[in-house]
């Protein structure tokens, strides 16, 4: 019960500000519920297939979901996560904790640069998809292993990673980028949970109690989020996964 009430509180926070929880699930279950990082890896991923399925199905209302460049960055997304997952079950614990801190630190100046380098670009016409080129075909393949590995190895949604590559390598505006970053988060949370479970990592209990938490106060949260100040939310964006890195390094 403590866990669902402390994710709960998590996930309306995480609402509010509309930032991706996976490195805060992670950090919160190792510092102060102690479950080991492995396990608190593979709950995060693959939660995060139940909780980005109601973003992309919302996305997809607003015409903001580019399927078929989803479906093949996901694709393989799915592949590198899975092949992410076999390599970081085999990294040490105490190893872990760094390497996955320092992907969150890292994912927070990426999104930096999203917020910053792209805020005046949400208003552009959206991407008109032309025929796929060979080269173009390899961006797409390439962005979602590297992703997909990243997220399966470390166990963060790479969502600032996705996000900056379907603008700046395949084209997309930010609307669309952002709906279709949720399309390709999906497998490859499917991708990287299935790898996980394979070694024995995932605790199916852990699982439903973080969903029940996570997933009702992020529908809570979000209901508050117009009330905040714009500034606020992007700052709030940038600092969650800085503040989840370093309650990883106090693990």
């Amino acid at each position: 019960m403590a866990i669902i009430i402390t994710m709960l509180v998590m996930g309306i926070l995480l609402g509010f500000v509309g930032a991706g929880g996976a490195g805060f699930i992670i950090a919160i279950l190792t510092l102060v519920f102690h479950i080991p990082i492995h396990v608190a890896l593979a709950t995060s991923l693959t939660a995060m297939a139940f909780t980005t399925l109601s973003g992309v199905v919302s996305h997809y209302r607003e015409g903001n979901v580019a399927f078929i460049i989803g479906g093949i960055v996901g694709g393989f997304g799915a592949i590198g996560s899975y092949i992410g997952s076999k390599f970081g079950s085999l990294i040490p614990a105490h190893l872990l904790h760094w390497f996955t801190a320092g992907m969150l630190f890292l994912s927070a100046i990426f999104m930096f640069i999203k917020l910053i380098m792209f805020q005046n670009k949400e208003q552009s016409s959206l991407y008109k998809h032309k025929e796929f080129s060979m080269n173009y075909l390899l961006k797409c393949i390439c962005l979602g292993l590297v992703t997909g590995m990243m997220a399966g190895s470390f166990g963060i949604g790479s969502a600032p990673f996705i996000q900056l590559g379907l603008m700046v390598l395949l084209g997309l505006t930010i609307q669309q980028s952002v709906g279709t970053t949720m399309l390709v988060i999906l497998p490859i949370a499917i991708g990287g949970g299935l790898g996980y479970s394979s070694e024995g990592y995932l605790d199916y209990i852990l699982l439903l109690q973080v969903l029940i938490g996570t997933m009702l106060g992020a529908y809570i949260g979000a209901k508050f989020t117009n009330y905040a100040p714009r500034m606020l939310l992007r700052f709030s964006m940038i600092m969650t996964p800085v503040l989840a890195g370093c309650i990883l390094l106090m693990e």
